[in-house]
């Protein structure tokens, strides 16, 4: 039976990172991602400190005692560049979903879409932000059918890939559209628009890209 837990508190989500960061080499390790060993300490350094710094917001589902899939992220603070973005609307508290991930074994069975739900629901948030590479067409596929919308691209380094950045309103209540439930959906890096430079402090920025 698959177990689903939210964990917050700065303590609580330190502890669990020595559990995390095996899935996550596990699961990035295969393409598009391809990451290796620096990669997975970049992540682990990103991952202690956003939660120093915001406080993330861990959902982990288990198969018995296995760690099989994560979706992390934090609220942003108000300040964060990614509301200076054109258009977008800057009222309300804003989630940013940094990683969602499930073990190839675990794929395709709904997990990927429990974790996403889990993950945003959050009482009091108006919208929800993610950056997703373009070439990972199965994930691109089910954030389009759980209601994301694409906002613009982002390129965080200047010698990294392209991400597409998205964003789902939560105001309405609704937490996600009916659509597939494609386990593996990876993101990274949070990034909130194509001029790196001017918004380079974002939260999440220097993370591993899903």
């Amino acid at each position: 039976m698959i177990r689903y837990e939210v964990i917050e508190g700065r303590r609580e989500v330190v502890a669990v990172l020595r559990e995390i960061v095996p899935v996550y080499a596990e699961v990035y390790a295969e393409p598009p991602y391809h990451a290796g060993a620096e990669d997975v300490e970049r992540f682990r350094a990103w991952y202690l400190s956003r939660a120093a710094r915001y406080g993330l917001r861990v959902v982990r589902a288990h198969d018995g005692g296995e760690l099989i899939g994560v979706a992390l992220g934090h609220v942003l603070p108000p300040d964060t560049r990614v509301h200076l973005l054109s258009g977008f609307d800057t009222t309300g508290r804003t989630l940013a979903l940094n990683e969602l991930f499930v073990r190839k074994p675990w794929r395709r069975q709904g997990v990927g879409r429990r974790l996403h739900d889990e993950f945003l629901d959050v009482p009091g948030v108006e919208r929800a932000t993610l950056t997703a590479r373009p070439e990972a067409e199965p994930a691109q596929a089910a954030y389009r059918a759980w209601g994301w919308r694409k906002v613009g691209r982002t390129q965080p380094l200047a010698d990294g890939p392209v991400y597409d950045l998205m964003v789902k309103d939560l105001s309405s209540g609704r937490v996600a559209a009916r659509g597939s439930s494609w386990g593996r959906l990876g993101q990274g890096r949070y990034a909130s628009a194509e001029d790196r430079g001017k918004h380079a402090d974002l939260p999440g920025y220097g993370s591993y890209p899903g």
